[in-house]
């Protein structure tokens, strides 16, 4: 069959990659001249099936409103009008009860830990390299306050079987000993072993090669302007190139994706939330961490890879804007400088930021549509990195014809209704 995906970031590649392996003839279209340039490019590096969990939560409004009073904050609204973020945010806000996070986590934490099965098999097949360290999470604490509500959370943990473990400040220096140098700096963390780290945008260029070797076609700097559908199927892309056909359609444009499918009358609610990332050089190894560190107070994430710090956070809602604003790195800064002072060179650090495509109740579009041959992988968040290596499989086996290994219950667009 031929298989057309519309989209070349990590979600994309990983599809294309697996669909080949199915035996397909696969052609993957971009406007970006390489793989991997947008979201995937600069992210925190965390596979972090531990730390999969929906931004929608009990007391969250609150938080959010504490979250904007800080002087670092990690949460960002800037002034604009758009009925789609209207419609998004009190999604969300209905997302914030209990019942409702326990059910969204569950369908997250199913997809993540299959996701983390499917890289280390991927892994071990084809020997990719891509700054890989399989160190765990640390989930770092500052005060004494947020240690111990990490009750709610660890019962979760324990439910889907996540191993985890709860730390004093010996125990995080144990794990992290640069951090031997700011222990006074937090009261404690919650070790989640079971997460990676690396990079995410070599493991998307390395993946595409893998991909290309398998006879996958990449139309790269190619402009994808709409889906043409007649008689209840897509039968072709429109693009700066001309039309495009194939037999089946794979859309995994990220943000990008609800504005191709709105014409088809489906409409997903995924949104754009703007991370930001600085990219640090390590000047003094034994001060930077050894693997991630999640500063809770901030919710930022502290990576190492390779001879570099990746440092990651913010959610700023603003649309489809990609401006660099510096008040953003001077948070990231602060995170990094706070905690591995020793760390690396933050004069020469690398700003970027990217669209994560965020959905209300933190789960991603994964499957079918109501159109027989147009499939869905996007809004996938701050956990397409995560998730990636799992939602290639999945789609490379729904649209072969095979029964996926994981249940696809809640996953699909069908839980928002009939508009998919």
């Amino acid at each position: 069959m031929r298989v057309m995906v519309l989209g070349s970031g990590v979600i994309g590649v990983s599809c294309a990659y697996q669909l080949a392996l199915a035996g397909h003839e696969v052609t993957v279209v971009d406007r970006q001249p390489e793989a991997g340039l947008e979201t995937s490019k600069g992210n925190a590096g965390e596979v972090s099936p531990g730390y999969s969990s929906p931004w929608a939560g009990p007391g969250v409004p609150l938080k959010a409103i504490k979250w904007l009073l800080m002087r670092h904050r990690p949460l960002v609204i800037r002034p604009h009008f758009d009925v789609e973020f209207v419609r998004w945010g009190l999604a969300m806000l209905r997302n914030c009860t209990s019942a409702r996070y326990e059910v969204n986590k569950s369908r997250m934490v199913r997809l993540a830990e299959y996701s983390r099965d499917c890289l280390r098999e991927l892994r071990t097949q084809t020997g990719i390299a891509y700054d890989e360290r399989m160190q765990g999470t640390l989930q770092l604490f500052r005060t004494q306050q947020q240690l111990d509500a990490t009750a709610a959370d660890i019962a979760i943990l324990k439910r889907y079987g996540v191993a985890h473990e709860l730390l004093d400040m010996d125990g995080c220096v144990r794990h992290e000993p640069a951090l031997e140098r700011t222990r006074e700096k937090f009261s404690g963390g919650l070790q989640l072993p079971g997460d990676e780290t690396g990079d995410c945008f070599k493991f998307t260029q390395a993946l595409a090669a893998l991909a290309a070797e398998r006879g996958v076609t990449f139309r790269l700097g190619t402009s994808i302007q709409r889906l043409r559908h007649a008689a209840g199927r897509i039968d072709g892309v429109e693009t700066d190139a001309g039309v495009l056909a194939a037999d089946a359609y794979l859309l995994a444009l990220g943000s990008y994706s609800p504005l191709l499918l709105k014409p088809l009358g489906i409409r997903i609610p995924v949104y754009p939330v703007k991370g930001y990332s600085i990219t640090v050089p390590i000047t003094d190894a034994s001060g930077a961490p050894e693997s991630t560190v999640m500063d809770e107070t901030h919710k930022v994430a502290v990576t190492r890879l390779g001879d570099r710090i990746r440092v990651g956070g913010t959610a700023e809602l603003a649309g489809y804007t990609l401006e660099l604003h510096d008040a953003r790195r001077r948070t990231l800064e602060h995170v990094v400088t706070d905690l591995f002072p020793d760390g690396g060179d933050v004069s020469r650090a690398e700003f970027w930021c990217g669209l994560r495509p965020m959905t209300p109740d933190g789960t991603p579009v994964v499957g079918p549509t109501r159109l027989p041959n147009l499939y869905l992988a996007t809004g996938h968040g701050t956990l397409g990195w995560t998730m990636a290596a799992g939602t290639g499989r999945v789609m490379a086996d729904l649209i072969s014809g095979r029964k996926p290994e994981i249940d696809l219950d809640g996953l699909t667009v069908a839980r928002y209704g009939a508009g998919g």
